[in-house]
């Protein structure tokens, strides 16, 4: 791990990171839901879709493509994931 430094995070778990970003990999992996769509997703994903407020399909399908690959975390390779899960369930993104 070239550069990596040795952090603990507020629960006290300790882990290595070369990036400045914040998150505790073993917090983020406890958080992680077991089932639904954003199981399915990356953490970065799933953040970006918890921060805008969106939890289930249905709130997804009120967004467009465009509005959501806007969010911070959200990659192209998320989309086609969402895409599936809404049609799914009957649902599309908003256009």
């Amino acid at each position: 791990m070239s550069n990596a430094t040795l952090r603990t995070c507020p629960k006290g778990h300790q882990y290595h990171k070369s990036s400045d970003c914040p998150t505790c990999p073993i917090c983020e992996a406890e958080r992680k839901p077991k089932d639904g769509f954003l199981s399915l997703l990356g953490a970065p994903a799933r953040r970006a879709l918890e921060n805008a407020n969106i939890a289930t399909l249905e709130q997804l399908s009120k967004y467009s493509e465009k509005e959501i690959l806007k969010l911070h975390g959200i990659g192209k390779t998320t989309i086609p994931i969402l895409k599936k899960q809404l049609e799914s369930t009957g649902l599309k993104f908003n256009s």
